[in-house]
């Protein structure tokens, strides 16, 4: 499937070609505090189907728990998340995260990983009062 999205403030642009079926959540802390949400919504891209279209990334290594460094790319000018990768040679896959993607909605997560780390509530929204606009008080 051909995708494509940006940044929120538009100086970062790109297209890919991605299986959906690779989309996921993750629930692991890292995720939690660098999205500042309860997970983090990501498609897997091989690099070579992954092109930039408009700007230059910024990087930002973080390491996890388990000792792995993962490269964090993001919009030097808004700081939205673009994706995730590994360091070294060999192949890479890109996390692209869900939420810059323009066809997100039909982009249905398949698997959810580090569910240990899950917020009690995450499954269980239906039961939270909603409603579409924002409230005067959030």
């Amino acid at each position: 499937m051909k995708i494509d999205g940006g940044c929120h403030c538009g100086h970062i642009t790109f297209e890919a070609e991605i299986d959906p079926e690779t989309v996921g959540i993750c629930h692991c802390t890292d995720c939690q505090v660098m999205s500042g949400s309860p997970y983090s919504a990501v498609v897997q891209v091989a690099e070579e189907n992954f092109r930039l279209l408009t700007g230059a990334l910024k990087i930002y290594v973080k390491t996890a728990e388990s000792g792995n460094r993962r490269p964090q790319m993001f919009c030097p000018n808004c700081g939205n998340r673009i994706y995730a990768t590994s360091e070294g040679d060999g192949p890479k896959r890109f996390g692209v995260r869900l939420g810059i993607i323009r066809q997100k909605a039909d982009l249905t997560p398949k698997r959810q990983i580090w569910t240990r780390s899950a917020l009690p509530w995450v499954n269980d929204l239906d039961a939270i009062p909603a409603v579409e606009t924002q409230p005067d008080v959030l």
